[in-house]
């Protein structure tokens, strides 16, 4: 079969340092990403000196201030960078966002010394971070966790079970909520737990039907004894920030999602373009054609989805349902296409051979983490319709 290269996605950026970060992250996702990807997934390799890479060259920080060593680049530049990583290996786009998600309190709630502090070397200094809400027993419903913080003069006692932790136990600092009063949301509050505290273990991680070189922990805290200085914003707090890191966080989701849905389109247009069956490429069969004009229109549909909820964001207007509406969208548009590949390859598509039964692996994942499609459309609904109402009796 014919080597057929995919072609560059056309992208509308808005500066020429735009253009120029995108070719930077494609010729690192080509060079230094990509031609590694299968064996170290296969392996449940961790590509730590690519993180690494990302930091030096400026991409690990895009969307934060560079007075802290970020990249001043709205959220459109940033989400399209990362769309490029996951494309080239979901492991990456996922840990580029989950990092930048694990920045987001510090960011933008913590103080002004908390921020000279911290964020240059979580931005800019080779860091790595994890974002801990979830629990063995609260994941859609963050609301009702139970790691306690306890007051003990000057510092807080941290105690409990983190679940589902992209980078746990690998971590350099964690952003933790945890509760520190009543029950439900007004009782949460946000710390930064340096990833070498003590008291602090990740658990052995889980073992997962794909995206097995990114680690998914519990992180155990037991007696994690934390300065008041390291809370982020005020006492109660932290359920607030969480949510607002996360309505951003859905967007790197939906960035990774396009990006890999767009490595399986390509995958499929090359192998259906140099398969020859009953003397012609099945690219010329009609229902074949047919599948990857569906998968293209859904990814161009979900690739402006996010864009134009980063564009609402970066103007600093209201964003959530967007985010979710997009989240929800791209997520299940990379199902879908990861799917249709595996069927355009037939059982070539099944095998470890071509990259399709790993994105197909990966893709599911998209549909859970940072609330599943199921909550997505309950935020989408309240926006429409207004909160459920609460019946008892």
């Amino acid at each position: 079969m014919p080597d057929r290269a995919p072609q560059p996605v056309d992208r509308q950026l808005p500066t020429d340092e735009a253009r120029d970060l995108i070719s930077l992250a494609r010729d690192i996702a080509q060079r230094e990403i990509a031609p590694r990807a299968a064996e170290e997934e296969d392996a449940g390799h961790f590509p730590r000196e690519i993180f690494t890479l990302l930091s030096e060259t400026g991409l690990l920080g895009l969307p934060y201030d560079s007075e802290y060593g970020g990249g001043d680049q709205p959220y459109e530049v940033y989400l399209q960078v990362l769309e490029e990583l996951a494309a080239a290996r979901l492991t990456v786009g996922l840990g580029v966002s989950v990092h930048s998600l694990s920045c987001h309190a510090l960011a933008n709630y913590g103080t002004k010394q908390q921020q000279v502090e911290h964020l240059p070397a979580m931005l800019g200094g080779g860091l790595l971070g994890a974002y801990c809400l979830s629990e063995p027993s609260s994941g859609s419903d963050a609301a009702s966790l139970r790691t306690k913080a306890v007051r003990d003069g000057e510092d807080w006692v941290i105690d409990g079970t983190k679940a589902w932790i992209t980078h746990g136990g690998i971590a350099d600092f964690y952003t933790v909520m945890a509760r520190t009063g009543e029950d439900g949301p007004r009782g949460i509050s946000a710390f930064l737990v340096p990833g070498d505290a003590a008291g602090l273990s990740g658990a052995v991680p889980e073992k997962k039907m794909g995206m097995k070189g990114s680690p998914t922990a519990q992180v155990h805290f037991d007696g994690v004894r934390v300065p008041d200085e390291r809370r982020l914003g005020e006492e109660g707090q932290g359920f607030a920030i969480a949510l607002s890191a996360l309505d951003s966080g859905r967007l790197g989701i939906a960035a990774c999602a396009i990006g890999l849905a767009q490595a399986a389109l390509d995958e499929a247009v090359a192998y259906a373009s140099g398969r020859q069956q009953f003397g012609r490429p099945i690219s010329d069969f009609q229902g074949l054609r047919f599948m990857l004009a569906d998968m293209a229109t859904q990814i161009e549909a979900g690739r402006a989805l996010y864009l134009a909820a980063a564009r609402l964001r970066d103007a600093g207007r209201p964003f959530a349902k967007q985010a979710a509406m997009a989240k929800l969208h791209c997520t299940d548009t990379a199902m879908k296409a990861t799917i249709d590949a595996v069927q355009i390859l037939g059982g070539y598509g099944y095998t470890a051979d071509f990259p399709v039964e790993r994105y197909m692996r990966e893709a599911k994942v998209l549909q859970i983490v940072e609330g599943t499609n199921q909550i997505q459309r309950m935020v989408i609904a309240r926006h429409l319709a207004g909160p459920e109402a609460h019946r008892t009796g």
